[in-house]
């Protein structure tokens, strides 16, 4: 089973790829995040679990969903971690996750996918994401043609930056960089509420008819780049910024 948490839409489209590649089930984590429900999950076979890396790590928020998870059935498990470039160290806590929930660790995967974290980067533009899309997909390819074949993923090679990276930095990434106050609305809002409904945390309201953010957030970056006015903005840093959403996986795209 092909299992996902997604903000904008980069691990959902890598999962769908996956899951349509191995002739497997998809499914997404969000309402169990969202409305603090443990899975329960059955799979005969491989556990695949595809997530978007924050600060060279799974995000906490899915970590805390498998942790908090009965997945039965078998007990490998891969990982799938997309990336604006690379995934640093994260196997050590990936293998970690896995013995405490008694899978065993198959490796862990990174696809680079459009920059998506507009609260510090640049995301590219519909063209530039779709070629950067179109360039993932033969190592899409390999990590299903491995996973079908019982095989391991290749260990990440790692470098002193990457365990600075995926500790020290990860740990003051979560300290000082997630938070929500930045966040900011405008009067092209139209309350629409589709920020709430994509809040995986159930982190925002609506206040007369306009989104107020309370302190859970994930910095999934789904409100900002789901609003359909472009009404919301996080500080001064995403002001003229593209916003970004993967489109659709379609089975029949990969083979054009």
């Amino acid at each position: 089973m092909v299992v996902y948490f997604t903000g904008t839409g980069n691990s959902r489209y890598c999962a769908e790829f996956l899951a349509d590649k191995l002739g497997d089930v998809c499914t997404d984590a969000f309402h169990y995040i969202r409305e603090s429900v443990a899975a329960e999950l059955t799979s005969d076979k491989p556990w695949v679990f595809v997530s978007p890396t924050y600060a060279w790590q799974l995000p906490r928020v899915f970590v805390r969903f498998i942790r908090g998870g009965w997945f039965g059935g078998s007990q490998d498990a891969y990982f799938v971690m997309t990336c604006g470039s690379e995934a640093g160290n994260p196997e050590p806590a990936n293998r970690l996750l896995c013995r405490d929930k008694g899978l065993v660790y198959r490796g862990t995967a990174p696809i680079v996918m459009p920059e998506n974290y507009i609260a510090m980067f640049d995301a590219p533009g519909p063209e530039e994401a779709g070629r950067i899309i179109r360039a993932a997909r033969p190592a899409l390819e390999q990590a299903a043609e491995r996973i079908r074949a019982g095989q391991d993923f290749p260990t990440l090679r790692v470098t002193p930056a990457d365990k600075l990276k995926s500790g020290l930095i990860n740990r003051a990434f979560y300290r000082f960089q997630i938070k929500a106050s930045p966040f900011t609305v405008s009067d092209a809002c139209i309350g629409c509420g589709r920020c709430d409904t994509v809040c995986p945390l159930n982190n925002i309201i609506l206040q007369d008819g306009r989104p107020v953010w309370g302190e859970r957030c994930t910095h999934c970056m789904a409100c900002i780049c789901g609003c359909p006015t472009h009404a919301i903005e996080y500080g001064r840093i995403s002001k003229g910024k593209p916003r970004y959403q993967c489109p659709p996986y379609q089975p029949d795209t990969h083979t054009k």
